[in-house]
């Protein structure tokens, strides 16, 4: 057997064992990065080792500081597990090792892309035609979107962004819920445009669409953007989408959508409700790696206009074969990217559309669990109205809530990370993995229950 066979073979078993290894494990990590950098050896060797030695290495000395991401038990973030399928995929996108830039290097990824963007399309209730890029994550789907908005916006005024740039140009206006993700901010900041115009909202987070429509009337006819969200980080409240999107549409503004998660309820006959009225705003972002539980990285940025997209994020090179209908890097910041496409397809392939309504209803029904036993258990309340897959609860006081979430912590049962929301300190519950089952949630609830024991 070559090196290459046997280091693979090795890390098929490692792998093996730590997803093996999931159900019965500690959820938090057991060791510190000190721990970690002593074990895996903090000077660089002065010769080769075999890769199989190294692959060993690596799988030893890391897994003690590993937490159970892919495990049912971890709630903490809005983080997806792998299904099965994906995981695959992914193997073999590392194997392939394409650079999926252009049509004409890898037309297998082009075909992949091409197909899980329709499909994508149809299944979150988008426009048909529309462009799908696939970024790291909703933070640069978001970037992606706004890019295309904010040069989309500008042309509108005369500005031609991508020849004169912004300096001495209309200032642009981004009318945003107090509730948005950080993440758009970020995204603004790195576009230069600055901080966002709040405005306000609901008890839920839902943007007030009467303050919108006050906004946008004092604007004075400036370029404006109008961003609205689909699933509040921490509620999983949407905004009213067919009223807030015809208002932006009388003064002209572009719409984008945050639905880094909760876009997908439009997958689901059961919550497409949510997003009524969604399909009418300009773009979108959401994750893969989230609701669809592909592997990490994998975000994705859709924009209805694909030209517009393509002005904002296209590329030129004498030395790049360019294809006539576009190329996968004409609608990414990216040049160097890998084959994310591959384990969306796989996804969707496997699953099906019934499987994704299937699983976006079956992580809406762990939430609902969460909530109703939550509620059960005396001097705590859950604090939103739980509508998708996020439950908020307090503890009667910020001090007995922080001590809940560090005794479940060092319990080591589950992973529930806390927040701040409306001014108090609570318990942030997020469904998003695939393999999250009933006994799972059962046993989640008894350690809370064991947490909240004075």
């Amino acid at each position: 057997m070559d090196a290459r066979q046997e280091a693979l073979r090795r890390a098929y078993g490692h792998a093996a064992r730590w997803l093996a290894s999931l159900d019965g494990r500690p959820v938090p990590a057991r060791a510190s990065v000190e721990e970690i950098v002593d074990a895996l050896g903090a000077e660089l060797p002065d010769g080769p080792s075999p890769p199989s030695d190294v692959v060993d290495l690596l799988a030893t000395a890391c897994e003690p500081g590993l937490t159970a991401f892919p495990g049912g038990r971890f709630y903490g973030f809005v983080i997806g597990g792998t299904e099965p399928a994906a995981l695959a995929a992914d193997w073999l996108v590392s194997a392939w090792d394409q650079n999926c830039v252009m049509r004409a290097v890898s037309p297998a990824y082009a075909a992949a892309e091409d197909i899980a963007a329709a499909w994508l399309l149809d299944l979150l209730g988008l426009p048909g035609g529309s462009a799908v890029g696939f970024t790291t994550g909703a933070m640069m789907a978001n970037f992606t979107c706004i890019a295309a908005g904010r040069d989309a916006v500008l042309r509108r005024a005369g500005r031609d962004v991508a020849r004169d740039g912004l300096a001495g140009g209309p200032a642009v206006r981004v009318l945003v819920g107090e509730d948005r993700h950080m993440t758009v901010d970020l995204a603004l900041r790195y576009l230069g445009l600055g901080r966002p115009e709040p405005v306000a909202a609901d008890g839920q987070g839902r943007i007030v669409p009467q303050a919108l429509r006050d906004a946008l009337a004092a604007g004075g006819g400036s370029p404006t953007i109008v961003v609205l969200q689909a699933g509040d980080i921490h509620s999983g409240a949407f905004d009213p989408f067919a009223e807030t999107i015809r208002t932006a549409r009388t003064s002209d503004a572009w719409v984008h959508v945050d639905g880094a998660f909760g876009l997908w309820a439009a997958a689901s006959p059961h919550y497409a409700h949510l997003t009524a009225g969604c399909s009418e705003a300009d773009s979108w972002a959401t994750d893969a790696h989230k609701t669809l539980n592909v592997p990490y990285d994998c975000g994705l940025a859709v924009v209805r206009d694909p030209s517009a997209l393509r002005a904002a994020m296209g590329k030129r090179g004498d030395y790049l074969i360019q294809h006539d209908e576009g190329d996968p890097t004409d609608k990414v910041p990216e040049l160097s990217r890998r084959g994310r496409a591959f384990t969306v397809w796989a996804a969707l392939r496997s699953l099906g559309r019934s499987g994704v309504a299937d699983l976006v209803e079956r992580l809406c029904r762990h939430a609902g669990a969460f909530a109703t036993g939550i509620a059960g258990i005396d001097g705590v309340r859950v604090v939103n109205d739980v509508v998708f897959t996020q439950v908020c609860a307090e503890f009667g006081s910020d001090e007995r809530t922080e001590r809940v979430l560090a005794r479940l912590l060092a319990d080591g049962t589950a992973w529930i990370s806390g927040s701040t929301w409306r001014g108090r300190r609570v318990m942030r519950i997020s469904v998003s993995n695939w393999s999250t089952t009933d006994e799972d949630v059962s046993r989640t609830l008894a350690a809370i229950r064991r947490a909240c024991a004075d």
